[in-house]
C-alpha cells in the first residue's frame, strides 16, 4: 500500500486538519500515518469558544526519532496547519530526515484567508512558512497566503494573467509545483490553477461557485490532492478530482447549513471519492 504521513493539529470535535486528512486519504486506499502538532477540544472557527488546547511541539522530534530507528518510509509527506515558527522549523527537519528522491512533499501553507492572517500569526511565521514551502514539491496556498508569502497586496479582482504571474513567482521561492486554490474569476466558477515549473505549463480545474463560506474545505482539497498524486494521478487529474470532490462536499453540506460551524459533510461523499480514484 501507498503510505502518507500528515503533520497537523487534531480537533476532537470539528471537521478540519487531521479529522479530515485521516479519513479522506484512508478512503482512497492509502495507509495514513499522523503526527498531531496539537490537540484541541474543538476547532477554533466560528461557533466555538472556550476550547482547550494542548501543544505537542515537543513530542514531534521524539516521534521522528522513533520512526528513523524503525526505518519507516513514506510515499508522501503532507503538512497542514502549523501553530508556531518552532513547529515550522521542526517540520523542516522532518522533511530533511524523511524526504527522498522517491517520495514527494506537500505543504498547505495555512496562514490566513480573506486578506488577513489568522489570529496569532505574524510576519516571522510567514517567513518560516515560506522557507518550508521552498522544500516542497507541491504547495497549496489560497490567494491570501500567496500574497503574504510574496509580499504583494492582496486583491480579489484578478484575471488569468495575474494568476499565472503569481504562480510563477511562487515557484521562484523553490517549490516545483505551486497550486493556487480558491481561484474565482467572478464568472460563477471556483477552482484551482497549478504551475508545473519543470515543464513551464499550467493546468486548471473549476466547478460551480457556491457563494457561502464552508469550514474545512481547504483541508478536504489538500488531502484529496495529496492522495491523488500518491496514487500516480497526473497533475491535471489530481486537480480535477480534488475540485470535484470538494464541490461534492459543499453541495452535500447545503441541506445542513444550520451546522455550518461544525464543518463540511465529507462523510456523505466518500463513496464518490472512491469511484473518482479507481
Amino acid at each position: 500500500m501507498k503510505k502518507v504521513v500528515s503533520i497537523q493539529d487534531i480537533s476532537c470535535f470539528g471537521k478540519c486538519s487531521l479529522t479530515v486528512a485521516l479519513p479522506v486519504i484512508s478512503a482512497m486506499g492509502i495507509e495514513t500515518a499522523v503526527i498531531p502538532t496539537a490537540v484541541l477540544s474543538t476547532h477554533t472557527g466560528e461557533g466555538f469558544s472556550g476550547y482547550t488546547f494542548r501543544d505537542l511541539t515537543s513530542d514531534i522530534p521524539a516521534i521522528a526519532e522513533h520512526w528513523k530507528k524503525m526505518e519507516l518510509r513514506f510515499d508522501a509527506l503532507y503538512t497542514g496547519y502549523l501553530g508556531s515558527p518552532q513547529q515550522a522549523d521542526i517540520v523542516s527537519q522532518f522533511f530533511d530526515d524523511f524526504g527522498t528522491r522517491d517520495n514527494f512533499i506537500v505543504v498547505d501553507p495555512v496562514l490566513g484567508d480573506a486578506g488577513r492572517l489568522y489570529a496569532g500569526f505574524n510576519t516571522d511565521f510567514v517567513q518560516k512558512m515560506t522557507r518550508l514551502c521552498a522544500k516542497a514539491d507541491f504547495i497549496l496556498p489560497n490567494m491570501t497566503e500567496a500574497s503574504f508569502m510574496l509580499g504583494v497586496p492582496y486583491v480579489e479582482d484578478y484575471n488569468e494573467v495575474y494568476v499565472h504571474d503569481i504562480l510563477r513567482r511562487l515557484a521562484q521561492l523553490g517549490c516545483k509545483t505551486p497550486v493556487l486554490t480558491g481561484v474565482n474569476f467572478n464568472d460563477g466558477r471556483q477552482g484551482a490553477v497549478a504551475y508545473d515549473s519543470i515543464n513551464d505549463t499550467f493546468c486548471e480545474a473549476f466547478g460551480r461557485n457556491v457563494d457561502h463560506r464552508f469550514h474545512g474545505t481547504g483541508d478536504i482539497f489538500a488531502s484529496v490532492f495529496t492522495g491523488a498524486v500518491a496514487l500516480g494521478k497526473e497533475l491535471g487529474q489530481a486537480l480535477e478530482i480534488s475540485v470535484n470532490f470538494t464541490l461534492d462536499c459543499i453541495e452535500a453540506t447545503i441541506p445542513h447549513l444550520d451546522e455550518i460551524w461544525y464543518g463540511s459533510c465529507f462523510e456523505l461523499c466518500l463513496g464518490k471519492l472512491i469511484e473518482y480514484v479507481k
